[in-house]
């Protein structure tokens, strides 16, 4: 490599496509989804805030077994704990509908089908637990 090639390295355009755009064609839509922005992406903050409040619950009931805490208390944590995890799960599941799928709808009834089946299994999981 030349002092001159040294000197600007990186400046100059690369003529090669990026790796994380896809590839456009005529019929070929690029969405949101396909650059890695997710449904969460604008609620961010508020969902790691609601995270480290539960997190905060769960460090609560290892707190009370340590400190002999009455059985039903605990349970009414675990409750608590629960029903916040499940609520956030259903804000998410909702952005990805709101977004990964409406981003699919973009693209034609193939990809729509494999969101909403993906979808599903998601919510089959949560009812599960």
């Amino acid at each position: 490599m030349s002092a001159r090639d040294a000197d600007t390295a990186g400046t100059e355009p690369s003529l090669t496509s990026r790796s994380d755009t896809p590839p456009q064609g005529e019929d070929q839509v690029v969405t949101d989804h396909d650059l890695g922005i997710h449904g969460y992406a604008h609620h961010k903050a508020a969902h790691l805030k609601r995270l480290r409040r539960i997190e905060g619950q769960i460090r609560g009931l290892q707190r009370m077994l340590e400190e002999d805490v009455y059985c039903i208390d605990i349970l009414t944590q675990v409750s608590a704990s629960t029903k916040g995890l499940q609520s956030f799960g259903l804000q998410l599941l909702e952005e990805h509908l709101r977004h990964c799928v409406a981003d699919a709808a973009a693209k034609g009834p193939e990809a729509i089908d494999e969101k909403v089946s993906e979808a599903t299994r998601a919510v089959e999981r949560m009812l599960r637990t």
